[in-house]
């Protein structure tokens, strides 16, 4: 008992015997230490283990099955065939894994590829020429995977692991069906590794019915939002939320902060309030075209777009270090996405900043969100041009908040195109069509050199250090 108590000493990653090329990577991005899900699922997973991961948004849980991943790959033929395959949910978590691989990835030569759906029929020739010339690691959503599986040209006979991330949302969003799909189409022995933020009884189910190899849980911090978010809330009613809004904005210098709203529809509404007050800001859901999307999620990584207006599909899995605050219009629609939203601020060691603004319907649902958390959030007055607010009680059973409800009908989140048709990248491709390393480098000042492949399939005692 005294032993779970103390806190445990932080891994390096050298101590778990990644591929050396692995290592010059992690290194070149600053990496030293693992997180704890990274020690406990990498061994693991280097021993062939299936895996069930069960971690808090922000945890690296990424990183935790990319370089087992990577490490395996830089062990097989060079064959042109797809060695792993990654199901995401949205698009923005396909993108974002595809990035890391290229970062983690930068000197071992391992190729990755993002798919996922709302593109044109250009693109979707791209993605097929793309799938049948091979790529080492494929992220895909699952609609738009199981598109190119029923035209026969996906080869996954040599598939050595299939990940799912964010595999309760998946099956939150109806894609239990797809996902069994998909994997009737991998090789039999494959390693799966399973990762999520919870572990409801669906997700059991799924393990089941997926790991076969060993099967390992490792569950850690489940459900709690990080020490380094200060959260805080105004019980406010329906019509004062606008200025409220606009009041807690402009009284901080924010550079990076996202509004998450329920609906879609209330999107364009904070918008015009924000834009009418002079805040720059820009928008996200799933109304958006491809394109739009990826140009508006480029402007707030960059801080062209300071303030990002959202909804729940950006609530997981977007890894920007930098966001400095988090404030949900609307409650969340539960309690589990309360914490996968205030989750986007406060990482990497960085403190944040959370706000929720809870109305009369939301009462009794931030009741329970508090009880999931195991804490009463601070309770702030409201401004004076404000006038009063309601009596916060949770224990208050309203009708249909305006704005509160939502969050269902977001399997049009999905699906989903590789940011690999922008360019501009330094092509390392392995002769696979260009998707490989596209440019975006741990460190560009490292010689480009070592983006040799030769000699880096094999990880013998020569290279292994």
């Amino acid at each position: 008992m005294e032993k779970e108590e103390e806190k445990a000493a932080p891994v390096p990653f050298k101590d778990l015997d990644l591929h050396p090329d692995i290592e010059d990577g992690l290194e070149a991005m600053g990496f030293e230490n693992a997180t704890p899900i990274q020690a406990e699922a990498i061994p693991h997973i280097l021993k062939n283990k299936d895996i069930l991961g069960i971690a808090q948004t922000g945890t690296g849980k990424t990183a935790a099955f990319l370089l087992p991943t990577m490490d395996r790959i830089l062990d097989t033929p060079d064959d042109g065939k797809v060695k792993a395959l990654i199901v995401v949910p949205t698009r923005e978590l396909a993108m974002q894994i595809d990035q890391a691989a290229e970062g983690f990835g930068y000197y071992t030569g391992v190729t990755s590829l993002a798919i996922y759906g709302g593109g044109s029929g250009k693109e979707f020739a791209r993605e097929k020429q793309a799938l049948k010339e091979g790529a080492d690691i494929v992220v895909v959503t699952p609609g738009r995977m199981l598109s190119h599986l029923s035209l026969g040209y996906v080869d996954l006979s040599e598939l050595e692991v299939l990940i799912l991330d964010e595999a309760d949302r998946m099956l939150d969003m109806g894609f239990h069906q797809d996902i069994m799909r998909i994997a009737s189409h991998c090789k039999a022995d494959r390693q799966t590794l399973l990762f999520s933020a919870t572990m409801p009884e669906k997700m059991r189910s799924l393990a089941h019915e997926l790991l076969k190899k060993d099967p390992v849980t490792i569950q850690l911090a489940l459900s709690k939002p990080s020490e380094n978010v200060k959260q805080s809330a105004y019980v406010v009613f329906e019509h004062q939320k606008d200025e409220v809004l606009v009041h807690l904005l402009k009284e901080r210098n924010i550079e990076s902060g996202i509004i998450f709203t329920s609906r879609k529809r209330t999107v364009n509404q904070v918008v015009r309030a924000l834009r009418n007050a002079g805040l720059k800001c820009g928008k996200i859901s799933s109304d958006l075209k491809q394109e739009e999307r990826e140009e508006v999620m480029l402007g707030f990584r960059q801080k062209k777009i300071p303030l990002l207006v959202a909804t729940d599909v950006v609530s997981r899995g977007i890894d920007i270090d930098s966001i400095e605050i988090v404030v949900n219009y609307d409650v969340p629609p539960n309690e589990e996405d309360y914490v996968h939203r205030i989750g986007r601020t406060a990482r990497a060691e960085r403190k944040g900043e959370a706000f929720t603004l809870i109305t009369p319907d939301d009462m009794r649902r931030f009741g329970n969100i508090e009880k999931l958390i195991e804490r009463p959030v601070d309770k702030l007055e409201l401004p004076s041009k404000v006038g009063p607010g309601p009596k916060y009680d949770p224990k208050f059973v309203g009708g249909r908040g305006g704005g509160s409800r939502g969050g269902n009908g977001r399997r049009g989140d999905s699906g989903g195109r590789s940011h690999n048709s922008t360019g501009g990248s330094k092509n390392r491709s392995k002769g696979k069509g260009g998707y490989s390393n596209k440019g975006r480098t741990p460190n560009d000042s490292r010689n480009e050199s070592n983006t040799s492949s030769s000699g880096r399939r094999m990880k013998g005692s020569q290279n292994k250090r």
